[in-house]
């Protein structure tokens, strides 16, 4: 197995490249994020500590998303070709269910739901990343974090 060490701020995939591995991050926080074609970033995941981040295309071709280093990260880095990672197929499917939930969560429920459920799947990221990211991760601008925040707060 591969380790590698990132400093923060690193891009270790880009927008189309090609032969591109999974990763699981031993410490630190990595992101997977998009961006549209006017210029707008779109983040698709976080991967703190004992978490495993990719790109779904296959090897062969161009990757969708990027990844990067939110801080110093030390990460495994993983074959796509789960035959040859066994032993990490768990992760991978526990990834499946947690992206499942979060795409049915965008496409149906409210903001405040979103959010509930980001702070049970992350409970310790939302001090460790700016709320603009936070917002861009639930599908709504930073002014809407705030009210969600606001509502949750009168709420408990």
């Amino acid at each position: 197995m591969k380790r590698i060490h990132l400093k923060k701020g690193q891009i270790i995939q880009h927008q189309g490249n090609l032969n591109t591995n999974v990763y699981h991050v031993v410490n630190g926080l990595l992101r997977s994020y998009y961006i549209d074609t006017t210029g707008k970033e779109h983040i698709f995941m976080f991967a703190p500590e004992g978490w495993t981040i990719g790109d779904a295309t296959p090897p062969t071709a161009p990757a969708a998303l990027y990844i990067d280093a939110l801080e110093n990260t030390t990460a495994i880095v993983l074959s796509k070709d789960l035959s040859k990672e066994g032993a990490n197929a768990e992760k991978f499917i526990n990834r499946l269910r947690v992206l499942q939930t979060r795409i049915i969560m965008l496409m149906s429920a409210p903001a405040i739901e979103r959010y509930e459920h980001f702070i049970k799947t992350y409970p310790a990221i939302s001090q460790r990343v700016p709320q603009r990211m936070i917002a861009s991760y639930l599908g709504i601008t930073p002014e809407a974090l705030s009210k969600v925040k606001r509502k949750r707060v009168y709420k408990a």
